[in-house]
């Protein structure tokens, strides 16, 4: 900046110094002239022999002469930063150059191997047009030559001999030459044939001599290289169809193809584009159809069996109705020939009351403690074990529970079975559930084999036990009878062996046999959701042999066999009739006593079990659903007089499970009933507390425990949970939750009468009826009735009772005394008044 007078410069590098002025605008419309002064630029101009870092030209433009202030060091080091960034330029440079360099490379790579690809391309489009039109020719070249050979046979003879010879010298040139493939048309043929075939010939050359300059205009397409001009043309199918129909018709004449009639699989209901797949027909035919009969659907809408019946039989199909249980048929086989069978291990079912010694007995056997894992001595599952005589026969046992609540479980066990071995103790005799037991026995027509244990008992008394099953048409053999009776022990294993040979006798006079090579069909004893294995099922296999990997279907739910495993814990390959193993592959908890079926694909195991599933689910709500008007109605009025007590259930094993509901649904009366909204296997989780919350019910658990975020959700939501191990403390506590919900009984008991002499009107107060009780007491807490000439006129409660001016709490019979009514004032004289007080009686049930 330079002072030109007196005001400030602004200096602006350039030529020699030249003064000028600059007008600045500020905001607000402000402006200010600056004087500016324009300095021309120096030229620095190193000395001659000038070296080193004196003389080298410093950095940021200066020259030889060196900057005031900078030391010799400083100097070198700025030179060398300078030279080494040189270098670098240099190098980025030659880096730049060879990339560049490579990328060229390789876009010239990539243009070739485009051209390549393109003439490739375009040569296999011409060799195929080629072919084509050269199929073309010979075709139309043999059907001319025939239509020839039909001319000159339909013609008369002609006079000229001349021509005759030309005639026939056409007809057999035309073939040799369609045989040898000529290129050249026949001398016999007209003009206009051969002008086509010129000018085919000129189409041709003309293509393949066309210039190549525009290959890279675009991609070449099959119409341009067939010369088309951008329209559509016709396909290689169509022009092979063409050629078969000018064969055809060379050949004497198109012949119509024969319609193919199907049978075809009609469901209940199908939705048209199957209806049109079964029958190999277009979905637009059979939508065409479906108009014309005024049906306006389209291809994803359902229709009914016998609208889909008419439309078939228009087509000329054949019908086949089947439905939806035909899906079962895949699993019904045929009965085993005589020679295909094998004797098999006899399965035996322990039976008996509470108590009697049925599993200890089966201990015994088996030489394996199964008690002591039952809570309070009593077997509440369904087990499966196999035992090995001393003879060597095998023999397959189910101990079954004998508690009342297990009835339906015995009843699967019977079912099973082949021989029932019904243990009654020799100090108790013949109880409630041993005739149970019996009439199991007897429906499911199995033989008997008695077993009085506790026989080392000083009370025992075995005489006492058969004369009772004397009762129930049960004749043991000391009593002249053919049911065998033996005597045991099973505390000391007395006639334990004489138990034994009695049922291998028996089993030996059965003669059980069974097809081990077929598919495996079996049932299910027990059924359970384990944590770390999933559902798993306890199944007796009766026919057959299940192996590993076998697909099957078990009631509502199907699965592959991962794992077998039999009553030892060991894994095992196949498991055959009347062995009993844990299956483990089902997706999900089958019932006790479900049917086991093995099936050939797992597409079949599906479709039925979602068929069993829908089946049930319609079945379920049909058996709730009120069908008639007086069941509707009596249905509401139950509902709305009958309290419930909603409880979700959650047992360890699908037995267990089905007994409670059953024992549950019998503890009520017509005022209060219990509810089980949901049972199921395995633990209590977050969904069942989500359910109870929603509800208002606790959680029963028995003999599983809850998880940990059900435990937290529970807590959160207030949801009470309650496990049990014994069932008769579970229904006990259900049954005492029930009695609360009856409502207590009301009982009336009157207090006193009153009779209306006169009625007074009193400020704030309204009518007061000026009475005189006639007999009892009146009490101010108790509740009134206005009676009119007998009737009832109006019932509730008193809003004062006075003796003469004070508010009294009761009056006694013989004095007078003013009452009057809460919101209520038509009280006339004569009118009595029954006073009365009423009491709740708890009830139970």
């Amino acid at each position: 900046m330079s002072d030109n007078d007196g005001k400030k410069t602004l200096g602006v590098r350039g030529g020699g110094p030249r003064s000028g002025s600059v007008k600045q605008s500020f905001s607000h419309g402000r402006t200010k002239n600056v004087v500016v002064e324009t300095k021309r630029k120096r030229v620095v101009v190193p000395k001659p022999g000038a070296g080193g870092a004196k003389g080298g030209s410093a950095p940021g433009g200066m020259g030889g002469k060196r900057p005031a202030g900078i030391s010799d060091a400083e100097m070198e080091r700025r030179l060398k930063a300078l030279q080494a960034a040189k270098a670098r330029e240099v190098v980025e440079a030659a880096q730049r150059e060879a990339e560049e360099k490579a990328r060229a490379e390789e876009r010239e790579r990539l243009r070739a191997e485009k051209e390549q690809k393109e003439r490739d391309q375009r040569e296999a489009e011409e060799r195929a047009r080629a072919k084509a039109e050269e199929e073309e020719r010979k075709v139309r070249e043999a059907a001319e030559a025939a239509k020839k050979a039909e001319a000159v046979a339909a013609a008369p003879k002609s006079a000229d001999p001349a021509a005759a010879r030309a005639g026939g010298a056409a007809a057999g040139a035309a073939p040799a030459a369609g045989a040898a493939g000529a290129a050249k048309p026949a001398a016999g043929q007209p003009q206009q044939m051969r002008k086509a075939e010129r000018e085919r010939e000129e189409r041709g050359r003309s293509t393949r001599g066309r210039d190549d300059g525009n290959r890279r205009a675009g991609k070449l397409t099959l119409n341009q290289a067939l010369g088309g001009e951008g329209g559509r043309q016709k396909s290689m199918a169509a022009m092979k169809r063409k050629q078969e129909r000018a064969r055809q018709k060379a050949m004497g004449g198109a012949q119509s193809r024969e319609k193919v009639v199907r049978d075809v699989q009609l469901p209940e209901a199908i939705t048209v584009a199957e209806l049109a797949n079964r029958m190999a027909e277009r979905v637009a035919d059979v939508v065409k159809s479906l108009m014309q009969s005024g049906i306006m659907a389209t291809q994803n809408q359902s229709i009914d069996a016998d609208t889909a019946e008419l439309i078939i039989e228009e087509f000329g199909h054949r019908v086949t109705r089947v439905s939806d249980a035909d899906v079962e048929d895949v699993i019904k086989t045929a009965d085993d020939k005589p020679e295909d069978l094998r004797p098999r291990p006899p399965v035996i079912t322990i039976m008996g009351h509470v108590d009697h010694g049925k599993t200890s007995l089966l201990d015994r056997i088996r030489q394996a403690n199964v008690t002591a894992g039952e809570a309070g001595g009593i077997t509440q599952h369904i087990g499966a074990y196999q035992v090995q005589t001393k003879g060597g026969d095998i023999l397959t046992f189910l101990d079954t529970p004998g508690h009342a609540a297990f009835t339906s479980m015995r009843s699967r066990g019977a079912q099973v079975t082949d021989i029932v071995v019904l243990v009654v103790a020799a100090d108790d005799a013949v109880m409630p559930q041993t005739v149970e037991a019996i009439n199991h026995a007897k429906a499911a027509g199995v033989p008997m084999i008695v077993a009085i244990n506790k026989i080392d008992k000083p009370s025992a008394n075995p005489t006492k036990v058969r004369t009772d099953l004397l009762q129930h048409e049960v004749v043991v053999e000391q009593m002249s009878g053919d049911v065998q009776d033996v005597e045991v022990s099973a505390h000391t294993g007395q006639g334990l062996d004489e138990l034994l040979e009695a049922i291998a006798l028996q089993a030996e006079l059965l003669e059980l046999k069974a097809n081990p090579d077929r598919a495996a069909e079996g049932a299910v004893i027990e059924a359970q959701l384990d944590v770390g294995r999933g559902p798993v099922a306890t199944v007796l296999v009766q026919n057959g042999t299940l192996k590993q990997g076998d697909i099957f279907v078990v009631g509502e739910q199907y699965g592959k066999v991962r794992a077998l495993i039999n009553d030892k814990g060991e894994r095992v390959a196949e498991a055959g009739p009347s062995v009993p193993v844990e299956v483990l592959g089902l997706n999900g908890t089958p019932e006790a006593g479900d049917v086991l079926n093995v099936t050939s694909t797992e597409a079949q195991a599906r479709e039925i079990a979602e068929y069993r599933a829908h089946a049930a689910k319609e079945k379920r709500a049909a058996a709730g659903a009120a069908t008639t008007l007086e069941q509707l109605m009596k249905k509401a009025k139950d509902d709305e007089n009958v309290s419930e007590l909603p409880v979700v259930v959650k047992a360890d094993v699908q037995g267990s499970a089905e007994a409670i509901v059953q024992a549950l649904e019998k503890v009520g009366n017509d005022e209060v009933r219990v509810r089980v909204i949901h049972y199921g296997v395995g633990a209590i989780t977050e969904t069942d507390i989500g359910l109870a919350e929603a509800s208002g019910c606790p959680v029963i658990g028995f003999n599983v425990r809850a998880n940990a975020p059900a435990r937290n959700s529970a807590n959160q939501k207030g949801v009470e949970i309650r496990y049990y191990s014994v069932i008769y403390d579970l229904v006990d506590d259900v049954r005492a939750a029930a009695s609360g919900l009856l409502s207590n009984e009301i009982r009336e008991n009157f207090i006193g009468y009153a009779e209306i002499k006169e009625v007074f009107k009193v400020s704030n107060v309204g009518k007061v009826a000026g009475c005189l009780v006639t007999e009892g007491v009146a009490r101010r807490s108790a509740g009134v009735r206005l009676l009119r000439d007998n009737v009832v006129i109006h019932e509730g409660t008193l809003k004062t009772l006075k003796r003469f001016k004070d508010e009294v709490a009761e009056v006694q019979s013989g004095q007078e005394c003013g009452m009057a009514f809460e919101n209520y004032e038509d009280v006339r004289p004569q009118d009595v008044i029954e006073i009365f007080e009423r009491e709740e009686i708890a009830r139970t049930l």
